[in-house]
């Protein structure tokens, strides 16, 4: 995806030095970094300074960015890139479900779910890092292999294979929980 004029103004105005400009590109992007942040390190004082570093690459690399690929694309390589350094220099585990609970369920389902979640979660946060970014960026940010491919700068076929590898891996892991909501059935 190309920038369209607004975008490229904009970034053009943060190559000027413009900090009117990084302002906006940090309002608008603050949430989704710090979203992708926290849902691969699973601690907020982590993903705030993921979020931070991934703000300063932004501004100090900002002169480098063509327009070759779309502003958001090249944000998300960068967050990812802080991601995977975090990752190598913390071996954080990352959680990965959320509590999708309805105020409606009883509290021996809340148990079993908190159970079920840490569970899923502690297998997720062991898979390497490779399989792990792809099951973020697919299933926590909903990107397109061709979003996601084009974030880690790797074929869509790459994608697909890790996210097969991770799929793999997680269902033998998991397989124990098939009969944890009377018949496999979540809902």
């Amino acid at each position: 995806m190309v920038l369209d004029a607004n975008d490229r103004e904009v970034i053009e105005a943060c190559q000027r030095g413009d900090y009117d400009a990084f302002r906006l590109l940090f309002e608008t992007y603050k949430d989704r970094v710090y979203s992708i942040a926290l849902r691969y390190s699973g601690d907020e004082a982590a993903a705030m300074d993921i979020a931070q570093e991934t703000f300063l690459k932004l501004l100090s690399s900002i002169q480098s960015f063509r327009g070759d690929s779309s502003l958001e694309t090249w944000l998300y390589r960068i967050v990812v890139n802080r991601c995977l350094d975090h990752q190598r220099s913390s071996r954080k585990l990352m959680p990965f479900i959320q509590d999708f609970l309805d105020a409606g369920e009883n509290q021996l389902k809340k148990l079993l779910r908190a159970e079920v979640e840490n569970d899923v979660q502690g297998i997720v946060g062991k898979l390497p890092a490779d399989q792990r970014i792809v099951i973020v960026l697919r299933y926590t940010e909903g990107l397109s292999y061709e979003e996601i491919a084009a974030i880690l700068n790797c074929s869509k076929g790459t994608v697909a294979s890790r996210l097969n590898r991770a799929h793999s891996v997680l269902e033998r892991r998991l397989s124990h929980l098939r009969g944890a909501w009377g018949g496999g059935n979540v809902d």
